[in-house]
């Protein structure tokens, strides 16, 4: 069997960089957090009748500041800046990561401040139409710049899909914005989520040479493991459409830099059950007038049925860390690179 070895340099540079990403992110979150309960930017638990579960299972959440992202993509953004910006590898989803997370703060804002559709924040079709417009910006860059038109099949190897790699690009990357989205409903569940999914791809990147591009995924990890240790409930502060967006879309980016989409479902299977229990819900409500699971997403069903939150978010990171191992390994065998 043979395997790829990563250099001691990079290895002590990944490290380094998660490090003290982890470092800033720690000793700047007290003044944020600050800044967010002065400024009472709490997140509105809205009370609505076709969610009567959720309101009332979340409601002692409600004033919770939210916004917390923004510590995960400022530092991520800052360090990228000075120690790892390069043309190939990391300006691309540095771009996603920042675009989409302004786009997120706003809509974070106008929910804070009641402003918006339904007591606060953007239509969904507003939402959707500008994560596509970055998406769409990633797909024109990925297709008419560097030239890919082809995804890779683990096992089989790279095949030519020509145009429609700019759909597949746009879908996967929307997708990745809102599944996860739909996943940051708990303290702490997204963020551990995305904290494995990230290393797994740091690893993938790694694996391929692409050492700036695992840095990268480095930096995020660190930023997103000082956002944890605030997160974990009770949660000191909550992340928002500013990172859950944000690092969703990035992640899909990640993905397609590494020509590994196609893993990209079961790496992050959480995201996608989420995501799935969310549109399935809409579609049983929508064809046969009543509620498939008495919550959604899939965590708030549990939630309903008595499961603690606590249960739910361990029970889950156990599960997503299991699906990242076999994902990385469909990858990485499926690359060639362990053969």
């Amino acid at each position: 069997m043979e395997l790829i070895v990563f250099s001691k340099t990079d290895l002590i540079r990944f490290f380094w960089l998660t490090g003290l990403s982890f470092l800033i992110a720690m000793i700047w979150t007290p003044f944020l957090t600050n800044f967010l309960y002065k400024n009472r930017l709490g997140k509105r638990i809205r009370v609505d009748k076709n969610t009567p579960i959720f309101s009332k299972l979340h409601e002692h959440k409600s004033g919770t500041p939210t916004m917390g992202g923004v510590l995960i993509w400022l530092t991520t953004a800052a360090l990228t800046i000075l120690f790892n910006l390069e043309r190939r590898a990391t300006w691309l989803p540095l771009f996603a990561l920042v675009a989409a997370g302004i786009i997120g703060a706003i809509d974070d804002l106008m929910n804070v401040r009641g402003i918006g559709s339904h007591g606060g924040g953007m239509r969904f079709r507003d939402k959707f139409l500008l994560y596509a417009a970055i998406a769409a910006g990633g797909a024109w860059w990925f297709y008419s710049k560097l030239g890919w038109n082809s995804i890779h099949i683990p096992g089989r190897g790279d095949f030519t899909i020509g145009a429609w790699y700019i759909p597949l690009f746009i879908i996967s990357l929307v997708w990745a914005a809102f599944a996860s989205n739909e996943t940051d409903g708990l303290d702490g569940l997204a963020g551990g989520i995305f904290v494995i999914s990230y290393a797994a791809y740091a690893i993938i990147a790694l694996s391929q040479g692409k050492t700036e591009l695992a840095l990268f995924c480095g930096t995020i990890m660190g930023a997103l493991l000082a956002f944890l240790w605030f997160n974990i409930q009770p949660a000191r502060f909550f992340m928002g459409d500013t990172g859950s967006m944000a690092l969703g879309i990035t992640l899909g980016v990640i993905a397609f830099l590494t020509n590994s989409i196609v893993v990209f479902p079961i790496i992050t299977f959480i995201f996608t059950i989420e995501g799935l229990s969310f549109l399935i819900q809409r579609f049983w409500r929508i064809t046969f007038k009543r509620k498939l699971f008495l919550s959604s997403p899939i965590h708030h069903h549990l939630e309903a049925i008595g499961w603690p939150e606590q249960k739910i978010v361990m029970r889950f990171w156990v599960i997503g860390a299991a699906s990242a191992v076999i994902g990385l390994a469909i990858a990485l065998f499926g690359h060639g690179i362990v053969r």
